[in-house]
């Protein structure tokens, strides 16, 4: 269920935080909105996830803002969401005539590459919901031959990512280098749908990362004809219809990299997202988070939903804030250990990245308890 809707002083007072004071002198919510043709920019190339979703929530979202303005969707894809990121931190308008879907891994590469976030922070951007909370996975073709993850340190397999801001490239890096995985990444792929078709075509041999959420809904097909390998999941809990896939934390042996990986993981709840410019004026960013919450609540977007198998589990727009906020606090000893496991060729080695050395002991594994007779 959808929680937090902006009622509470809380919601109101992160909303004055993001945004700039509306002028009284200037024109009412449904005026502005009324004939506007927004912009909806996607990170993505079309056809995958990230697009899917981006396209239905806001024609949905349209109807609920005051005015009705049109929504026009426009792909920019490229440098793993950067492209993107950066035109809607510099260039576009900042007066909530702009929203738009971003990778959910950016405010973990900023913490990691802050030298490479100078003009995109992700703090500044005003968040306004999350249609699908839901767990990653790692995605690969049936023809690889592997069976768990353990595999994955005995054979080379080629996986397609976006970028490195990218959760398919980052989750795949971390496996490796934590790990000990081999897995070789393709950089330079525009979204999922062209990433599908290279596994299909077998010049991949499965995508970094993939939403279960966008395999269920977009190529279920998949699933039923028994095409897919996931050997892990990327959440915080295990996804109810995945209960035999262990989870990317649960693989850490010591409290270092169990730390770094749960760190990750935060991005699932960031999801499917909705944003837009900072420094748009406090009452368009509440009249957007509630035609958000608004859409996602209504029969008509669920009914069409269920329709098109899209998996709809929402977080508002002051909880996903609330969570990229937390992920950009992260204290500087954790954002070193976070940098060396997604850095290409690294190697994990906890007992140089760490001043606490208890963080690298090995996790006792707990005994099973017999059942008295």
């Amino acid at each position: 269920m959808l929680r937090n809707l902006f009622l509470g002083l809380g919601g109101l007072a992160a909303v004055a935080a993001l945004s700039t004071p509306a002028d009284a002198a200037g024109p009412s919510v449904e005026e502005f909105y009324k004939g506007k043709r927004m912009r909806v920019i996607i990170s993505t190339s079309p056809g995958g996830g990230y697009d899917l979703y981006a396209r239905f929530i806001s024609r949905h979202m349209r109807k609920f803002i005051p005015g009705n303005p049109k929504m026009i969707a426009q792909n920019m894809p490229g440098a793993g969401h950067r492209i993107a990121a950066r035109y809607m931190s510099v260039k576009a308008a900042r007066d909530g005539s702009v929203i738009g879907t971003l990778s959910q891994g950016l405010p973990f590469a900023q913490i990691v590459w802050p030298e490479k976030h100078k003009k995109i922070d992700m703090s500044k951007f005003v968040w306004i919901g999350n249609s699908n909370e839901g767990n990653n996975v790692l995605m690969l073709w049936h023809t690889t031959g592997i069976k768990t993850w353990e595999d994955l340190r005995k054979k080379e397999i080629i996986v397609g990512g976006t970028g490195a801001a990218s959760t398919s490239v980052q989750y795949p890096r971390a496996l490796n280098n934590i790990l000990g995985t081999k897995l070789k990444v393709l950089i330079g792929f525009k979204g999922g749908s062209q990433m599908n078709l290279a596994m299909e075509r077998g010049e991949i041999d499965g995508r970094g990362s993939n939403a279960w959420a966008s395999i269920k809904s977009i190529t279920p097909q998949y699933m039923e004809k028994k095409q897919l390998i996931l050997p892990i999941q990327m959440g915080l809990k295990r996804a109810p219809d995945l209960p035999n896939v262990p989870l990317i934390w649960e693989l850490g042996r010591n409290e270092a990299e169990t730390k770094v990986l749960k760190l990750m993981v935060m991005a699932s709840r960031i999801g499917r997202p909705v944003l837009t410019t900072p420094g748009v004026p406090a009452d368009r960013v509440a009249a957007l988070r509630a035609a958000f919450d608004a859409a996602v609540t209504s029969k008509e977007f669920n009914a069409e939903a269920k329709k098109r198998r899209l998996e709809i589990n929402p977080v508002s727009g002051v909880e996903v804030q609330q969570v990229v906020n937390q992920i950009l606090s992260t204290p500087a000893s954790v954002a070193k250990l976070a940098r060396a496991a997604v850095t290409k060729g690294k190697v994990f080695k906890c007992l140089d990245l760490v001043k606490n050395k208890k963080m690298c002991r090995t996790k006792k594994k707990k005994k099973k308890s017999k059942k008295s007779s």
